[in-house]
């Protein structure tokens, strides 16, 4: 029996020094590749490596001992465990409610990206590694809580048109203001977006149907100015038209009553008075007009004298000379007899 003590008691070391190194193992991974910000205490393998972009936490019989970069490191079994903090930007999306100035409840969706600061500091306790894993047991719902309280500082002073307006200066206001709270916890906010602002369902409804009255008001207010400006410029255009049209009569008219005191001038030199001369133009005038009648051989026109009484010797004139051009046919046909 005493050659199997030996055996035992140096199994039962091994097996004292492989379970947590199996252990260690199995929870290390599981905490490098966890989803969460911060790893949680993980007894990784006497040998290790921490990725690029994180930081290793050495914490010796529970206590905080020192900070491993990326890279291959040893660890010693059972009096060390190894924490992993990831220093990538991370990504958190929250939906609050809030009411606006003018009493509209909306849903705000927030989206903020932030990071561990592992910027190096005098002394261990003002680190970014060390507050993010020391002073927060879950950092993304404190931040959720900053961020709400400062969204609704924020919302009931403006009304629901400003909120829309002032959504970038919003989001600028609470990130100055969490940001600076998460700062002392070893976070750094590096944006915060307002990606959607939801409505309720009749509050949507009467702001698309302001929103419609208000294109068709400004529809309808275009549509009469072109009417409007369609009226005047035809208006002047008849105006200038008009103005064109009076300026040729007159100038035609002038030109005539300057044709016609030439003509009545050269008339009275030949010695006839002023009743006379008047006769003979109009004579000739209406002459004239028939002529130019006569030369349209489609003309189906007659004229005769305005007033017969007045005109009488014309018209008389004109049966005699008729009559006179059939006489002189009849003598010659005669004579030719």
């Amino acid at each position: 029996m005493e050659f199997l003590v030996m055996p035992i008691v140096i199994l039962a070391i091994v097996l004292l020094i492989l379970v947590p190194l199996l252990k260690g193992a199995v929870s290390g991974h599981a905490a490098k590749h966890g989803s969460s910000q911060t790893a949680e205490p993980g007894y990784y393998p006497v040998v290790y490596t921490i990725d690029q972009s994180h930081v290793g936490v050495i914490e010796r019989f529970g206590r905080y001992h020192s900070m491993v970069n990326p890279g291959l490191h040893v660890r010693l079994p059972i009096v060390d465990r190894v924490r992993c903090v990831s220093l990538l930007t991370q990504q958190s999306q929250f939906t609050f409610d809030a009411k606006t100035q003018d009493n509209v409840t909306i849903d705000l969706g927030i989206s903020i990206q932030y990071y561990v600061n592992a910027k190096p500091t005098a002394n261990i306790v003002d680190n970014g590694v060390y507050l993010s894993l020391y002073t927060l047991t879950d950092p993304v719902s404190q931040m959720m809580a900053y961020f709400a309280d400062a969204l609704r500082s924020q919302i009931p002073l403006r009304t629901l048109d400003q909120v829309f307006e002032e959504k970038e200066s919003i989001a600028r206001a609470i990130a100055d203001e969490v940001g600076h709270k998460m700062l002392a916890y070893g976070y750094v906010v590096v944006t915060t977006l307002i990606t959607n602002i939801k409505l309720p369902e009749d509050v949507r409804i009467s702001m698309n149907r302001i929103v419609s009255t208000k294109n068709d008001m400004v529809s309808a207010r275009n549509e009469a100015e072109a009417e409007r400006s369609k009226t005047v410029i035809a208006a002047q255009a008849d105006a200038e038209a008009m103005q064109k049209t009076g300026e040729g009569i007159a100038a035609q008219r002038k030109a005539i009553a300057e044709g016609l005191k030439e003509s009545l001038d050269v008339i009275k030199s030949s010695g006839l008075d002023v009743a006379e001369a008047n006769a003979l133009l109009m004579f000739t005038q209406q002459i004239d007009v028939q002529a130019k009648l006569a030369e349209n051989s489609s003309s189906n026109t007659i004229v005769l004298p305005s007033n017969f009484g007045t005109d009488a010797s014309l018209f008389d004139q004109m049966l005699v000379a008729g009559k006179a051009s059939v006489e002189d046919q009849e003598l010659t046909l005669n004579i030719r007899r």
